[in-house]
């Protein structure tokens, strides 16, 4: 009971350091309007506080602006990883947030649709496994395309209200880790009919599979990629293909591949080169003109 109360205490304050929670549905979410279970959350690292989300069934955006003598008009959408089943909110969404905003970026933490995930009794998520892909794959499809849409959805909250947080319409990016940044690209590969298409995206370890053929559109944005060589979950060949299909397609990329980092670095400590990978986003986004 202890436990269970100080992770509620934990997470309250996390929550509190977002300026606001948007929510991107007024009502019941198309497609998922029997979804009954509750989203939760739950410390999976104690010692480095690191917060899990699951069983998110309202999307929302969580908003985190930069000092206003610091803001420069850009805005990242981040979309945290987590394999579809959970979000790793902390180390793939609120650090890259403050990351940003001290670059002078809006940053809005995306939590999109999941699939139902279950803990045992001692707050351990029961694993899926990725031995089987099929299977996993089966088991994702439905809420893939719930979270592609959630996402446009969201790029398109943030254009229409770029003037209340100070940001350009054209200069609204996102950001994906693992299965976000399927979520990412998906907004990339997805018909813009709604003025949802980013104006630059950034893959990081992204996980492809649930997309058979990448087909880069005519108005597909630039690109930032990285990932590293020793990922066991995602191979790092996707993201080279994903750079490699850029290129082909006539458009702006850039690629970092590690040789150490193994999946889902994202903003922990390694001691590692891939560690800087962060600070390659930001003299990209600088050669974009977007700093």
């Amino acid at each position: 009971m202890k436990n269970k109360i100080l992770i509620i205490l934990l997470f309250n304050i996390f929550i509190s350091k977002a300026q606001n929670v948007l929510s991107l549905y007024r009502d019941k979410v198309p497609g998922s309007e029997n979804w009954s279970w509750q989203e939760k959350e739950i410390i999976s690292d104690p010692v480095n506080q690191l917060h899990t989300v699951y069983n998110v069934t309202k999307p929302t955006l969580m908003v985190y602006s930069p000092d206003k003598a610091l803001n420069n008009g850009t805005t990242v959408i981040i979309c945290p990883g987590g394999g579809f089943h959970h979000l790793a909110i902390d180390k793939e969404g609120t650090r890259i947030a403050k990351w940003l905003n001290s670059k002078g970026i809006t940053a809005f933490v995306f939590k999109y649709r999941l699939v139902k995930t279950e803990f045992d009794t001692s707050g351990k998520e029961i694993p899926f496994s990725l031995d089987d892909r099929k299977k996993f794959d089966s088991i994702i499809v439905p809420v893939v395309s719930f979270a592609i849409t959630d996402a446009l959805i969201a790029i398109k909250y943030v254009r229409e209200h770029a003037a209340e947080y100070a940001i350009e319409k054209n200069r609204i990016g996102i950001m994906g880790f693992s299965a976000g940044g399927a979520v990412a690209t998906g907004t990339v590969f997805s018909p813009d009919g709604i003025g949802s298409r980013p104006d630059f995206v950034a893959a990081i370890y992204a996980y492809t599979d649930p997309f058979k053929e990448i087909l880069v559109p005519s108005d597909a944005p630039p690109a930032f990629i990285a990932a590293a060589t020793d990922d066991l979950l995602v191979p790092a060949t996707s993201s080279t293909k994903l750079y490699n299909d850029w290129i082909a397609a006539g458009k702006s990329a850039e690629l970092h591949i590690y040789s150490k980092g193994g999946h889902g670095f994202g903003m922990s400590k390694n001691n590692l080169p891939v560690d800087s990978w962060i600070d390659r986003f930001g003299d990209w986004l600088g050669l974009q003109g977007l700093l």
